[in-house]
């Protein structure tokens, strides 16, 4: 004959087992966060679809005991007394610190993992591994200079003469370093669909990485409180374009920047100061 407790026990057990494989398949279902525009993105996307389906057994553990408990050992409709004492379950502590060690080791294994991948699969300061294009000159990652200000971002090219645009337009398939700096306060460019953000910082060169995988939108937004119209310090015109398609495009802002005369590419970008009398 069962004892009561494991009764209870086994009851809990197969009522984990059968929610936790029905709220796994429902996670794995669920299309996170940022998305997969960039290839950077897609990595944080995968890490919260991979927390997500570790925590659920866990999660569902945790509420169903809840749940259990509250049904199960309820308090009968009579004078209220304190419960049989307990002096704890060696066994459910033995097994609860292996499984969350079992986790903890899992995951720093996929991180240890995929950090060396990344650092052996990319070069960003010289070759732009994956593509044949022209993109950045000679093979090499695209350069381009993010510019915080009071109150929006412009974006300089270095590769190509330093020309600027009020839109981040980006090449498909390439390797891009972003420098991000600011002329004035505190500002942070946030590409949420490129899982890029960087604090701008004024006379700082914060630089991040992002390699291009899908073409399409994107948007700008600073994530750092920088004055009063901090909330429309956004743009949603940013993209991913074809080779082609950037081609065109750079050629034709170098044409429309051909009168304009913008100081050298730099770190930190500050405008030329006015001259009295001037």
């Amino acid at each position: 004959m069962k004892s009561p407790n494991r009764t209870h026990a086994l009851r809990l057990l197969i009522a984990w087992a059968v929610l936790s494989v029905i709220g796994v398949v429902l996670v794995m279902q669920i299309q996170f966060p940022p998305g997969d525009q960039s290839r950077q993105s897609a990595d944080e996307s995968s890490l919260l679809s991979l927390m997500a389906v570790l925590s659920t057994p866990v999660l569902v553990g945790v509420v169903l005991f809840i749940l259990y408990a509250a049904f199960a050992f309820r308090q009968p409709a009579k004078a209220l007394e304190d419960g049989p004492a307990n002096y704890g379950n060696f066994r459910l502590q033995v097994a609860w610190i292996a499984i969350t060690a079992v986790i903890v080791f899992v995951l720093a294994g996929i991180g240890i993992t995929q950090l060396a991948s990344a650092s052996t699969s990319t070069d960003f300061s010289g070759t732009q591994l994956g593509t044949t294009s022209p993109v950045g000159g000679a093979g090499k990652s695209l350069q381009v200079q993010v510019i915080g200000q009071q109150w929006y971002f412009t974006y300089r090219y270095a590769d190509y003469g330093g020309v600027e645009s009020t839109h981040l337009i980006l090449p498909v398939d390439a390797n891009v370093v972003i420098h991000v700096t600011s002329t004035d306060v505190l500002h942070s460019f946030w590409a949420y669909q490129l899982g890029v953000k960087a604090d701008a910082n004024p006379g700082v060169d914060n630089v991040a990485y992002v390699t291009t995988m899908h073409t399409g939108s994107f948007t700008v937004r600073c994530a750092e409180l920088c004055g009063i119209w901090h909330g429309n310090m956004s743009d949603t015109n940013g993209k991913v374009v074809s080779q082609t398609d950037f081609a065109t495009w750079i050629a034709q802002l170098q044409k429309d920047n051909a009168a304009l005369t913008l100081p050298p590419y730099a770190p930190a970008y500050f405008p030329s100061p006015k001259v009295k009398g001037t």
